[in-house]
């Protein structure tokens, strides 16, 4: 009888497996790219010279390092906000200056009220269901006289966000805009706390369960430790851990397009650094958005005032940030709306 009994849950066991790897099969099937040449028209205006540019001037002195609530920060978001409106790129008809004021009040006692800065181009026929595009715009501010930078955090997923909306407004110009809306979100206080993707979430200016999916940059322009023999790779962290169909897109928008190594390693549930818990898209995650960050890990200028723009590796930061376009194209394009489920 226990032989028998045994003998039953391994094949049911067996079935079950089966099934899963069917519907795996099933998933990954499902995603492709009908018009790749469509994509690659509009990766192709992504350009090294023009993210060096952008990481130039938001990694300037004259910002003295973009602290929440300073000066430097609040010229950088005007800065921000002239960029999209000379694009063409609306801002949400709640806010027509791109700002959403983060309040003094929400941020750490020491800080004055700052701002996130929004912009979007809506969908052709899925208005109503929204992509965001994040980066955190902050940085460590003037310590003991010393200005920090951060061209690399966060000038690098700045600039490529500018990147990724500039691809953006040439497709709705040739008539291939996205069928879903892009919202190109750059957030205040991630530095102090991730205060502004925090405020944002609790706050949001479009409906939060009409969210398909974030896709976070922070740090994507440099290499760490681990890669000095092999330049050619990103950390993707958390796109496993609302939705399998987002891990995937991922997977299929890298081999169809730039072939840069996915890098799992931080994205243990085990793992100590905990980088799924510090950065904007876990605000996101936490409403049950299905997120992705990217990142390159940390590096010997990570929150140093060394962190400057003539350390980025500017033709890595364009393989990255298109990688990234094609992952939110595919997003916004596909049939079905993204499943927030894991299988």
């Amino acid at each position: 009888m226990k032989v028998l009994v045994a003998s039953a849950l391994i094949l049911v066991g067996s079935c079950a497996t089966l099934r899963h790897s069917e519907k795996i099969e099933q998933l990954k099937e499902s995603i492709s790219y009908d018009n790749k040449s469509v994509v690659e028209k509009y990766l192709n205006t992504i350009t090294t010279d023009e993210l060096k540019l952008y990481v130039e001037e938001v990694s300037s002195e004259k910002y003295n390092g973009r602290m929440t609530g300073e000066e430097g920060h609040n010229e950088v978001c005007n800065y921000i906000r002239r960029y999209y409106d000379s694009l063409g790129i609306k801002p949400p008809k709640t806010h027509p200056d791109y700002f959403q004021k983060v309040p003094k009040s929400v941020l750490p006692d020491e800080l004055n009220d700052s701002q996130n800065v929004i912009a979007y181009i809506e969908g052709s026929e899925f208005p109503d269901e929204y992509i965001y595009i994040t980066a955190h715009s902050d940085h460590e501010g003037v310590k003991e006289g010393e200005i920090y930078p951060g061209a690399d955090d966060n000038g690098s997923g700045t600039a490529a966000v500018f990147e990724m909306a500039e691809a953006f407004k040439k497709a709705v110009e040739d008539g291939n805009g996205p069928k879903r809306s892009i919202v190109f979100l750059h957030v205040t206080g991630e530095e102090v706390g991730l205060h502004g993707s925090r405020y944002y979430t609790n706050n949001p200016i479009f409906p939060i369960e009409d969210t398909v999916s974030t896709l976070n940059i922070d740090m994507i322009g440099r290499v760490d430790s681990r890669h000095k023999d092999n330049e050619d790779y990103v950390y993707v962290i958390g796109a496993d851990r609302i939705s399998t169909e987002l891990h995937f897109v991922v997977q299929e928008a890298n081999y169809n397009f730039v072939n840069l190594e996915l890098d799992y390693e931080f994205n243990a549930e085990n793992d100590h650094n905990r980088y799924y818990y510090r950065s904007d898209h876990y605000n996101f995650a936490t409403k049950g958005i299905p997120v992705v960050f990217f990142f390159n890990g940390e590096h010997e200028d990570y929150t140093k005032p060394t962190d400057t723009a003539d350390k980025i590796n500017y033709p890595l930061l364009a393989k990255r940030t298109k990688l990234i376009f094609a992952t939110a194209w595919y997003l916004a394009n596909a049939p079905e709306r993204l499943k927030p489920e894991i299988i």
